[in-house]
């Protein structure tokens, strides 16, 4: 089977590809350089020219807060890419597997949220990014879209290398508390997404690792595993204003991994112990 995966260079696209590898498929590995995915007419002769069985979607534009001052760049990428690709896909008949984000949500939920559960962003991100999975669902019938959140993997920057290196430089560091949802290992997320895109069972996933933590929890545990004394106080959010607003709950339910026979992710915990003894082997 040969597998195309957009974002190749990034933090979970590495981590795909490395995936697909060990497992025998032929990839071709797509960054910005090799394949613009915001040129309707560059994407569709691409796949055309060499027809991939299926399209890993792990390119985006991340950088939540940026997206609040240039939601038309955010746009370009998170939706106008995924329109295209979905019209590559359906015109070749392959599949296409598109990563999306918890930030669909507005954060107001007390339980975890279904994938059948309303959408509702709070700001351009999350407003870009669901409009990509809007695209997906309306040219294909072959398609999984996978929310995930809190991504960490050792290919990008994330908050478990921010927090070790401020741990590092400081004695003392405030973290936000009141905001909650499930760490997700880029190496585990890959795994899924891989074991997902055998199988026909079409439709929307949400995949995190096991288990609920705030990110004061999160970095109070990173610095225990990564034993790093320092000292950890309690933000909240208003006491560390950004520009774009963070869904306070950002737990997905991931009882659809479970209920349609896929491997469920392992704990957060355990997945970070194994983040750090990647990291340490680099």
């Amino acid at each position: 089977m040969k597998v195309a995966v957009t974002g190749a260079a990034g933090q979970l696209g590495k981590d795909v590809v490395i995936e697909l590898e060990k497992q025998g498929f032929e990839v071709l590995a797509l960054d910005r350089d090799v394949l613009d995915i915001t040129d309707e007419q560059a994407v569709l002769s691409f796949m055309e020219q060499n027809r991939p069985d299926s399209i890993l979607h792990c390119a985006a534009y991340t950088n939540v807060d940026g997206a609040e001052e240039d939601e038309q760049t955010a746009y370009k990428v998170n939706a106008l890419g995924s329109e295209y690709l979905a019209k590559a896909a359906a015109k070749i008949d392959a599949k296409m597997l598109q990563v999306s984000t918890d930030y669909v949500f507005d954060g107001s939920a007390t339980e975890p949220y279904g994938t059948d559960h309303p959408t509702k962003p709070l700001g351009a991100y999350g407003r870009t990014k669901l409009a990509g999975e809007e695209f997906v669902q309306q040219y294909l019938e072959k398609y999984f879209i996978v929310r995930t959140a809190w991504v960490f993997g050792v290919h990008g920057n994330n908050f478990v290398k921010t927090m070790i290196r401020l741990g590092k430089e400081r004695e003392e560091l405030g973290v936000v508390h009141d905001q909650v949802g499930s760490p997700t290992y880029t190496v585990d997320l890959a795994r899924f997404m891989v074991e997902l895109m055998q199988s026909e069972k079409y439709g929307i996933y949400h995949a995190t690792n096991e288990g609920i933590c705030s990110w004061y929890e999160f970095a109070v545990e990173i610095f225990r595993q990564a034993e790093i004394d320092v000292t950890v106080k309690q933000l909240t959010t208003e006491q560390f204003p950004r520009p774009a607003a963070r869904p306070k709950y950002s737990v997905l339910s991931k009882s659809k991994i479970e209920e349609q026979g896929f491997t469920p992710l392992r704990h957060w915990k355990e997945a970070l112990a194994a983040y750090l003894a990647e990291s340490n082997k680099l």
